[in-house]
């Protein structure tokens, strides 16, 4: 009849991933279904997470551990430091209020010496024992006190009294002489040692030259009333005599 529909029955196939893909041949990437995941899995993945945090605690452990002992070392270096610098300053420095002990200064420059040597059988004094004389005097000042040391010697050859009182009449010579020169009188002592000071005791004449001898010992004074030195010329003088030694 021409007024009843026609029922067409259509065949259909499932759609698989073929029947998407277009005609133009393009690939066209395919999304898989997320895989569920397995007990298993999460207990792997468990463990890894476990072992990294295990890593990240080690390392910061350690490094804890290195900052640690580098503070140690620091602070052990600088208390060190520390002590013996107390230690140090506790045996440099001086207790406060304690006085400070302080050298004496000298008391005056050294003294003169020298030697004045006279021939055998004579207590005259020669040219050269005057000139020598005259220079000592010459560094005494006139504003200073002076103090003489005049000692007598005489050598081994002879009786010791005579040569005791040999050596006693050569230190008055040599006084006198000072005296003439200006050095004032009290200021001159004179001592006889005689032949129990000589300085050589062989039997040769060089050896008892050095024996017939006047040492003097010129000292200046401090703190004492000055006393005016004069300056007086040698020349003219005959005021000592000549002795032999046999009496």
């Amino acid at each position: 009849m021409r007024g009843s529909p026609r029922i067409v029955t259509i065949a259909t196939r499932p759609k698989t991933a073929e029947s998407f893909a277009p005609e133009s041949g393009s690939p066209v990437a395919l999304r898989c279904p997320p895989k569920e995941a397995t007990p298993m899995d999460n207990r792997e993945q468990q463990a890894s997470t476990s072992r990294n945090g295990t890593g990240l605690v080690a390392v910061a452990l350690g490094a804890l551990m290195i900052a640690a002992a580098g503070t140690t070392a620091a602070y052990w270096i600088h208390s060190r430091g520390a002590e013996a610098s107390s230690k140090l300053a506790v045996g440099t420095s001086e207790p406060k209020g304690r006085p400070t002990v302080t050298a004496p200064s000298p008391t005056g420059p050294e003294p003169i010496h020298t030697d004045i040597y006279f021939d055998f059988k004579s207590t005259r004094l020669t040219a050269q024992a005057v000139h020598l004389l005259q220079d000592k005097a010459a560094l005494m000042e006139k504003t200073s006190t002076w103090a003489v040391l005049v000692q007598g010697y005489a050598d081994r050859q002879g009786p010791a009294e005579y040569n005791k009182l040999l050596a006693r009449q050569r230190a008055d010579a040599v006084k006198q002489f000072l005296v003439e020169l200006g050095v004032p009188d009290p200021s001159v002592k004179v001592a006889a040692v005689g032949p129990d000071g000589a300085i050589c005791d062989e039997p040769s004449r060089e050896c008892q030259q050095l024996n017939r001898r006047v040492h003097v010992e010129i000292r200046k004074l401090t703190h004492a009333a000055a006393t005016p030195v004069r300056a007086v010329s040698a020349e003219g003088r005959e005021s000592v005599r000549d002795t032999n030694d046999q009496p």
